[in-house]
């Protein structure tokens, strides 16, 4: 199971290219071939980065609780796919983001990857930065979460 973790500031350059940090490429070394999905966030205004692997998981377990034969159902599927890429490592440790979810996103020349155990996160840095929960926050849903 993979379990990605760390922040990393990363660099795009003008193709929208990002080197993928080494910590989340020695990670997926045990994984088949070596590419990742993107896709929009549903909570943040981020990109969600799943290896394949994670991403095949996710979809087998949407098709367990969904009906083909349910119109409301086809809906939530399209609405989860819509936009979704895959992407491939190249020879550089390098993948190429789509402008279209970059400017989605509001990310321009930096950006910050975040582990998230099975799934990594792409932030627009400052927005990230923003975005941080305090101590107080994190202890009080630490406690609510019953941790």
């Amino acid at each position: 199971m993979l379990s990605f973790i760390g922040d990393y500031v990363c660099k795009l350059d003008a193709k929208g290219r990002l080197v993928v940090p080494v910590a989340f490429r020695k990670e997926m070394q045990g994984e088949e071939g070596c590419s990742f999905v993107l896709r929009r966030s549903i909570f943040d205004e981020c990109i969600d980065v799943y290896p394949k692997g994670e991403w095949e998981r996710l979809v087998g377990d949407l098709r367990s609780k969904v009906s083909r034969f349910n119109g409301e159902h086809a809906r939530f599927m399209r609405a989860f796919f819509q936009g979704v890429v895959e992407v491939e490592v190249d020879g550089n440790g390098r993948i190429l983001v789509p402008r279209k979810m970059l400017d989605e996103a509001g990310i321009g020349a930096e950006a910050v990857m975040v582990g998230l155990d099975a799934k990594i996160e792409l932030w627009e840095r400052g927005r990230y930065e923003k975005n941080a929960m305090s101590k107080d926050e994190f202890l009080r849903l630490t406690q609510k979460l019953g941790l």
